[in-house]
């Protein structure tokens, strides 16, 4: 593997504006990006990759890394939440794309950046050319429409008969918003990331649209034998009192079944004995809401394929319910629309450093011809208020729709 020092370039939004001028102006595939938390790095680019269609088991199939301190390059792309919804329609961009690169621009923790190549190669000289170049003041922006809210309450009526009748313990009911893009979608990504800083946040794009994830989640990082998964579950507001949380009895059980569900999902593929959780309950900051963050840790055999791994954790935990099974098809009874990336995974397979991926909340669809489609959602449980719940939805959205709730909400999930 080479790796060239490149010094500092400016921040990750930057950069990656300026690598997709370049490859539009060039015709090339556009860039990929992981910005915030992953790898140990602030951002992981990579400056021209293709994102075609694949069969979902393909999905993030790559030799498992186990280096620290640097990437090389990998498999870059997405897997969509895989259950329909009550209107029964199909995806609406493919189900799982991807592709490989050879190489990226890794941003380490001290801003500085650096080039890698699995296979030896220099920097190209159009990535030079273009990281020396501004490109246009961005201008993208979504006009949003508003949520059902009226099916999301009946959603959620209907989950908490279902806890009453002894279905399921909790689960996550979600809604959408739906937009029309006024620009291109990596601009949007660009601007809401520096306007935003969320930790798990992802761009992916291809001749079929585009995937803005602004996630704060990790769904799972495997590096090695060493596997995690940080689920999120317990949320008020970010103008609320954090230590609210740890009081709340609600948020406080809701993360715990959530992380018993992990444990169960990684139990599935990991050594006996093996799982574990080193952190439960932390209390962390997202864009426009506190969360509530357990760990939850295992070690599974480096020969395992990643789609068996897949098979036994997938779709995450914190964005199904428990049982999980269960929960799962009475969603799709609840939920008027399909989910599509949201609640999905996007991320990267690295033979070199692993594999890490996010959890798609706060996570924008982009359709080819310009739709826009956002997720929001939260964790029902037997003490849950339609209300409040509609007001968490609101809350989760606010920094990417750019809607201000007035609320008196306290509030729970994902």
């Amino acid at each position: 593997m080479r790796i060239d020092r490149l010094g500092r370039l400016g921040d990750a939004p930057a950069v990656l504006r300026a690598l997709a001028a370049a490859t539009s102006r060039l015709g090339l595939a556009p860039p990929s990006a992981l910005i915030g938390e992953w790898f140990g790095s602030r951002a992981v680019i990579a400056p021209s990759v293709p994102i075609r269609p694949v069969d979902p088991r393909q999905a993030f199939d790559a030799p498992v890394g186990d280096r620290s301190g640097a990437v090389g390059g990998g498999w870059f792309g997405y897997l969509s939440y895989p259950d329909r919804a009550a209107d029964g329609r199909g995806p609406r961009i493919p189900e799982a794309a991807g592709g490989w690169s050879d190489t990226v621009l890794r941003c380490d923790r001290d801003d500085t950046w650096w080039h890698e190549s699995l296979c030896g190669a220099p920097v190209s000289d159009w990535v030079i050319e273009a990281l020396q170049r501004s490109p246009d003041p961005w201008e993208a922006s979504v006009r949003w429409g508003q949520a059902d809210r009226a099916a999301h309450r009946r959603g959620v009526r209907a989950c908490l008969d279902a806890i009453a009748a002894g279905e399921v313990y909790q689960a996550c009911v979600c809604t959408q918003f739906t937009g029309t893009l006024h620009g291109h979608p990596c601009d949007y990504f660009a601007g809401a990331v520096a306007r935003t800083a969320p930790a798990r946040a992802a761009y992916v794009a291809g001749d079929w649209g585009a995937v803005a994830s602004l996630s704060p989640e990790l769904f799972l990082r495997r590096c090695g034998e060493s596997v995690t998964s940080s689920p999120i579950k317990g949320t008020l507001p970010a103008h609320a009192d954090p230590a609210g949380l740890r009081t709340s009895v609600k948020d406080v059980a809701e993360n715990i079944m959530i992380v018993d569900l992990v444990r169960n999902d990684l139990g599935r593929v990991a050594r006996t004995g093996s799982v574990t959780v080193p952190e439960l309950l932390a209390i962390r900051p997202a864009p426009g809401v506190w969360h509530l963050v357990s760990t939850v840790a295992a070690a599974v055999p480096v020969e395992v394929p990643m789609a068996t791994v897949l098979d036994a954790t997938f779709p995450p935990a914190s964005v199904t319910g428990t049982p999980k099974g269960r929960a799962r098809a009475l969603l799709t009874e609840w939920e008027p629309v399909r989910r599509g990336i949201y609640c999905g995974t996007v991320g990267l397979a690295s033979p070199v450093a692993g594999v890490e991926l996010n959890v798609a909340i706060r996570t924008v669809e982009f359709c080819s011809d310009g739709t826009a489609v956002l997720g929001v959602g939260g964790g029902i449980t037997a003490d849950s208020d339609p209300e409040r719940e509609w007001e968490e939805c609101l809350h989760k959205a606010a920094p990417i729709i750019g809607y201000r709730p007035q609320s008196r909400a306290r509030s729970t999930a994902s």
